[in-house]
């Protein structure tokens, strides 16, 4: 069941809201919306990272039979960062850093439940995309059990550039994929680290993939191909954790 506290309805409305500065998920937009009130959203949209996607009006009737004027806002639960803001920082504070990015990760239980791995592990941050992601809403804050309100959350354009980003700042990127060269407790995660978690079905992306320094797996010993992808990144997570404490 939707929360329609959590969104903002009509052309107007959602404008006021971006002036205002409100975190917002996703825009859902009709399809063939034409007015000089839609250009000026689309004009406020420019620059920002938030996705809109175009949809038949039907699927904006099924959410709410409220005047929306062809446009739905989903308010964010959370303040997103930038990595480029949070990578220097966290240098200037003597630190390690140490990231979780999620490529294509779309359950909003297992987004919820890998924040809570991630805070309880001390990590960082998390860095989801703007397209292709869980949306970061009250069912992922209640499946984190509250992780989402202090973990910062990074939304990126584009990942591939973000893990550029990350290399040229000295980091490690290790992946985790069945396709990976040796078990997971082989690799290096002592230095500054982004571990990289891709869709159950389709995994990381070979375009990320391309980038990474490490391929990582972790043994299947039954008959079950995979794990979960909460549970396979609350194991990365721990192991790194038990490195980085022992180095």
């Amino acid at each position: 069941m939707l929360d329609k506290s959590e969104m903002i309805f009509g052309v107007r409305a959602v404008i006021e809201a971006l002036q205002a500065g409100k975190e917002i998920d996703k825009i859902l937009v009709k399809k063939d919306i034409q007015s000089d009130l839609s250009k000026e959203l689309f004009a406020a949209l420019k620059g920002t990272r938030i996705p809109v996607q175009r949809v038949p009006v039907e699927r904006i009737n099924r959410i709410t039979r409220k005047n929306h004027q062809g446009v739905i806002a989903f308010i964010s639960s959370v303040t997103y960062q930038k990595v480029e803001d949070l990578v220097p920082f966290l240098f200037e504070q003597g630190k390690n850093p140490f990231f979780v990015m999620l490529d294509g990760v779309t359950d909003v239980r297992n987004f919820g439940a890998i924040a809570r791995t991630c805070e309880c592990a001390a990590v960082d941050a998390v860095i989801i995309p703007v397209r292709g992601s869980a949306s970061v809403n009250a069912d992922a804050v209640k499946t984190s059990a509250g992780a989402l309100h202090t973990l910062p959350v990074c939304r990126e354009q584009n990942l591939r550039s973000t893990l550029q980003y990350l290399k040229d700042s000295g980091f490690r990127i290790v992946a985790a994929t069945e396709k990976g060269d040796y078990d997971y407790i082989k690799a290096d995660y002592t230095s500054p680290l982004c571990i990289i978690m891709g869709a159950e079905d389709t995994g990381v992306s070979y375009d990320n993939l391309a980038l990474c320094d490490e391929w990582v797996k972790i043994p299947m010993l039954g008959t079950i191909e995979s794990l979960n992808v909460s549970v396979a990144a609350g194991i990365l997570i721990y192991e790194a954790v038990k490195q980085r404490n022992n180095n």
